[in-house]
């Protein structure tokens, strides 16, 4: 496991943008995945973007594709997630995550073994 700490959460108003990083302690040779997902008060976590460590490819949740970008810097051991044309939906506190993958998938909360504590975005209408 490492040990992940976010930075970057606030409030803008519906349309801004905010940009969340997410630096790891270290990435060790079972870190293929990185990602972040997002809880909302009421609601289940919900995945929102991953990154594969290796390749660089990404996958996205349908309601954040074209405005979301997830990007890796591995030489800092941090990924980033670039968020654009916000919306009030979007509220909610962003966690980043780590782990080996499960089945060679990284899609997935089950993909993960190392969270970070949270960062909380929140839309104003």
């Amino acid at each position: 496991q490492v040990q992940l700490v976010e930075s970057g959460g606030g409030s803008v108003r519906a349309g801004g943008s905010l940009r969340l990083s997410c630096k790891a302690s270290a990435y060790t040779p079972t870190t293929r995945c990185m990602g972040w997902f997002r809880q909302a008060p009421g609601k289940e976590r919900e995945d929102v973007a991953v990154i594969y460590t290796d390749g660089g490819r990404r996958y996205y949740a349908d309601s954040v594709k074209g405005r979301f970008t997830i990007s890796q810097d591995n030489a800092k051991n941090t990924v980033s997630l670039q968020m654009n044309s916000l919306k009030p939906e979007d509220t909610a506190m962003y966690y980043c995550a780590a782990g080996p993958g499960i089945g060679g998938y990284c899609f997935s909360s089950h993909a993960m073994d190392s969270w970070g504590k949270g960062t909380l975005v929140t839309i104003s209408s």
